[in-house]
């Protein structure tokens, strides 16, 4: 069955950077979007960045663009998201998940959460 495997998150303080890593495995079948998403206790999931297998067209929430950037590596079948500029808003559960097939523009996916399989993710906490 497909997997998503999460790591790298952590405490970090006010300002600081961090790096997620994502490893997707048994995926024989292909995927056509991958992408993030963070829970904070008491807020709903949003979807933090997501990008395009195919073409590499990404989505970032208003709240973390210029300072988040989502990246591919095809052949490690990795995805990464770099958390640069970081803000205690910021903490939160991080998922990854993917989708197996076509629903709708990278955009209306990331929004809507439209993804089929998930991690179970990595916390970030951002604090001094």
């Amino acid at each position: 069955q497909p997997q998503l495997v999460e790591s790298g998150g952590g405490l970090v303080q006010p300002g600081g950077s961090l790096r997620l890593s994502c490893a997707a495995s048994g995926f024989t079948s292909g995927f056509y979007a991958i992408g993030w998403f963070r829970q904070a206790p008491g807020k709903e999931r949003e979807g933090v960045s997501c990008i395009s297998s195919s073409d590499g067209s990404t989505y970032y929430a208003d709240s973390v663009k210029g300072r988040f950037t989502i990246s591919r590596d095809n052949a490690k079948n990795t995805v990464y998201l770099q958390m640069n500029s970081l803000k205690p808003g910021d903490t939160a559960l991080y998922y990854c998940a993917a989708a197996g097939r076509i629903r709708a523009t990278i955009r209306a996916m990331c929004v809507g959460g439209k993804y089929d399989y998930w991690g179970k993710g990595t916390q970030v906490t951002v604090s001094s």
